[in-house]
């Protein structure tokens, strides 16, 4: 097996070219390479892989990767190297979400790993402080522990010094604001929230219509300070193709970054289904 290589000039080009044509940036999730393999052939321009979608591969919800049942970089690493990029034709660059505040690794030795396997994008979501609620008790405790966003700030502009693509994500507008100003990434994703629908999804009880426009309000400063940020959509109630296009209508976005949506919530269907016609099967009555 001999892996496809590209390179953060390659990205680049690729995704400006998309969004010079007005066709909208797709990104997706995957933890496993069959589902890797699928959203390359059906289109993705980017791959990511992270420790949430490996434990949602094996029927966890995604928010599972906070509690410390994992080493995470370890596990991105290991499975994007063994699982996902043997599984894609080079069609699909690869983008590793990573923990920044892992204290056992430098993270410059991280990022070096993941070049010399092929990978030449990462976020900062692997995961992010900034799922935790700024005004719990947990979150002051995580910050004074030196668990903090400024480390995934450092970390996407190490990315960008070492030559890779940087993809930030926060979730509220004062994080995305200084993901932006500070780190200035190559792609900024505003996560709305955990996505609803399936047997793990989150229903906050959000409309798409207030998804979108809460994601606006976030574009809109966002491109008050790099206007040439390429701006992706992701979370809460986006949850269907209908919802995403829903965005692309009512957002200045430049694409959608899909996790659950298409991976656990059409496997989960697709399989159940499948497999209950065969249960529902019998013998020939005699």
């Amino acid at each position: 097996m001999i892996v496809p290589r590209t390179s953060r000039q390659e990205i680049m080009a690729k995704l400006k070219s998309k969004v010079d044509k007005k066709i909208p940036i797709f990104i997706a999730s995957a933890g496993s390479g069959l589902v890797a393999s699928l959203l390359e052939k059906a289109g993705a321009d980017c791959i990511n892989t992270f420790s949430g979608a490996r434990l949602r591969a094996n029927g966890m919800g995604t928010m599972s990767m906070m509690w410390p049942i994992l080493d995470s970089n370890k596990q991105t690493i290991d499975y994007t190297r063994e699982d996902i990029m043997p599984a894609i034709k080079g069609d699909s660059f690869i983008c590793a979400c990573l923990n920044a505040n892992d204290p056992l690794k430098d993270m410059r030795c991280v990022l070096q790993d993941l070049k010399n396997i092929g990978v030449f994008s990462v976020s900062n979501i692997g995961p992010s402080i900034s799922y935790v609620d700024k005004d719990s008790e947990i979150y002051r405790v995580l910050t004074k522990s030196g668990i903090t966003f400024d480390n995934e700030i450092e970390l996407l502009k190490l990315a960008k010094e070492m030559d890779m693509v940087s993809v930030g994500l926060a979730f509220d507008e004062e994080d995305s604001l200084r993901m932006v100003t500070e780190s200035e990434p190559d792609i900024f994703c505003f996560h709305a929230g955990t996505t609803k629908g399936g047997l793990r999804g989150y229903d906050s009880g959000e409309t798409i219509e207030q998804t979108a426009a809460r994601s606006e309000e976030v574009y809109a400063e966002l491109r008050k300070i790099k206007p040439d940020v390429m701006l992706i959509a992701h979370g809460a109630a986006l949850e269907n193709p209908v919802d995403a296009q829903y965005i692309l209508d009512n957002t200045s976005c430049d694409g959608i970054w899909t996790g659950s949506s298409t991976e656990r919530i059409p496997i989960e269907k697709a399989v159940y289904e499948t497999a209950k016609e065969f249960a529902d099967l019998r013998f020939p009555e005699k």
